[in-house]
């Protein structure tokens, strides 16, 4: 039997329900194994809390701490060819794509800049007092110190469309931080997070500072997201289910980071307004429309935006959809039948509230196996419709007119979500005006950044927290003010 898990240095097969791994690309099992139970679950608690407590990695040198994890990266690269063939298999992610970088080579290059990062940093920090309260009334010398250490058992519940990549976002500041860790993997996609598991052991991580636990549920995810023996969760995924996750943990009052859902605005100015049709193409070819920060809403002048449809209708009608083996495939599959029936459900509704399918909007006739939906360009009357306010997470583009760039922007603030936005136009300095504007986490002119360097996060209910950058570093550290005297 597979093992479902690995807990205080130990590989387990599950004892808990069977959990079933599909290829989306083609319906078949890649895989059948029991997930863990509950007292399994429970063990990993104990495990990476005893792993904390016991000093020898939270208690480690920063410089010892990443020379160890920097051959932890050397093992996870050794494992690439396995790896990312488990990653095409259990996300349906085309084989020969641009996404399937970002699904392996780019975590890999992250968590070595990450460890980098991390050991750059101070690990105490003095606070620039005023003159007068630098000396006391003794005449004495007085300071304030910022002081920063490791959080404690850090639980990371990751997304099923890059879960390598995720799983690095997590793991691998907890663990330079010198945090215990416990890694939950997506349900549908939890395979390849064993590559974590088995590099730990290869480079003889202390037992219990890293554990893997997959189940076919939500069971397990909710004891770690509740359980006291915890002190932080961070979450990617849904709104809806990041909302639980802070619900489940608020009881105990620890630590949250959740990056959560998005429907990112794309803004055209006039003079660029034909790179909309690209931008159609590039949400449909990334990874099928299955990533949280695309542009889904593309903003262009009303009095364009019915040549900028038929043409991004034709340029995305073109794009060849199949199989994930495929060398031509440009479009893989959604991730199972029911983010197919998702897709089915918003197009439907988008037609009901008065928006036009251009090209696309149903399952792919010549793809009877996997789960296809195809690439997809609406054409939607305001921003009020359906396919503009809910994530849909699938190869499914909106394009919507304005009549001037307040009413642009108006419509791009209209939304529950503020995970990311792009602006373009000829004029750096108007466009990054117009981007100023816009309410999101983070705002893109011409281009887009994700950067190991550069914090990341989410606003209203695309999530709480930021990732990367120094303040996402600094989040899985526990900050301890020292006044100091004499």
């Amino acid at each position: 039997m597979r093992a479902a898990g690995y807990v205080d240095g130990k590989h387990l097969e599950g004892e808990g329900k069977a959990l079933v791994v599909e290829n989306p690309s083609d319906g078949s099992e890649v895989a059948r194994l029991s997930g863990l139970s509950i007292e399994q679950f429970k063990a990993a608690v104990v495990a990476a809390r005893r792993a904390f407590d016991r000093g020898d990695w939270s208690q480690m040198p920063m410089r010892d701490r990443a020379t160890l994890l920097q051959r932890f990266v050397d093992e996870l690269e050794a494992r690439s060819e396995a790896t990312i063939a488990v990653l095409v298999s259990e996300t349906g992610c085309p084989a020969h794509s641009s996404s399937i970088v970002a699904q392996f080579a780019t975590p890999m290059k992250m968590a070595r800049e990450i460890i980098d990062l991390a050991s750059s940093l101070p690990e105490r920090e003095e606070h620039s007092l005023p003159p007068a309260e630098t000396t006391n009334r003794f005449g004495q010398k007085v300071r304030s110190l910022r002081r920063y250490t490791p959080l404690g058992v850090v639980v990371g519940i990751s997304a099923y469309n890059f879960p390598l990549h995720t799983g690095v976002w997590k793991v691998m500041p907890a663990l330079i931080a010198g945090n215990s860790v416990i890694l939950r993997p997506n349900p549908l996609t939890p395979l390849s997070a064993m590559a974590f598991a088995e590099a730990a052991q290869a480079v003889g991580l202390p037992r219990g500072v890293l554990n893997v636990v997959m189940e076919p549920g939500v069971e397990g995810a909710q004891l770690l997201s509740s359980d006291a023996a915890v002190d932080m969760v961070t979450f990617t995924g849904s709104s809806a289910v990041g909302a639980q996750v802070a619900v489940q943990a608020a009881g105990t009052f620890k630590r949250v980071q959740l990056e959560l859902g998005g429907k990112s605005a794309q803004i055209f100015l006039p003079e660029v307004a034909d790179k909309a049709v690209g931008a159609a193409v590039t949400v449909c070819t990334s990874h099928a429309g299955q990533g949280c920060v695309l542009g889904t809403r593309i903003f262009v002048p009303a009095e364009m935006k019915a040549e900028i449809v038929a043409k991004a209708a034709a340029a995305v009608s073109a794009l060849r959809q199949g199989y994930s083996s495929d060398p031509a495939t440009q479009v893989g599959p959604v991730i199972s039948a029911n983010q197919v029936a998702r897709c089915e459900h918003f197009v439907q509704l988008a037609v009901q509230h008065g928006g036009r399918v251009a090209t696309g909007g149903k399952r792919p006739a010549h793809l009877n196996r996997g789960y296809y939906f195809e690439p997809t360009v609406l054409d939607l009357p305001d921003n009020r419709n359906p396919a503009a306010q809910e994530e849909i997470f699938g190869p499914v583009v909106g394009i919507i007119g304005y009549r001037d760039i307040d009413h642009a922007v108006e419509m791009a603030n209209d939304s529950k979500y503020g995970l990311s936005g792009y602006v373009f136009g000829k004029d750096t300095e108007q466009a990054f005006a117009v981007a100023q504007r816009v309410q999101s986490g983070a705002v893109h002119v011409n281009g887009a950044l994700s950067s190991t360097y550069a914090a990341f996060g989410g606003i209203k209910a695309s999530g709480v927290g930021l990732e990367r950058g120094i303040d996402g570093m600094r989040l899985f550290q526990r900050i301890t003010i020292h006044s100091v005297t004499g």
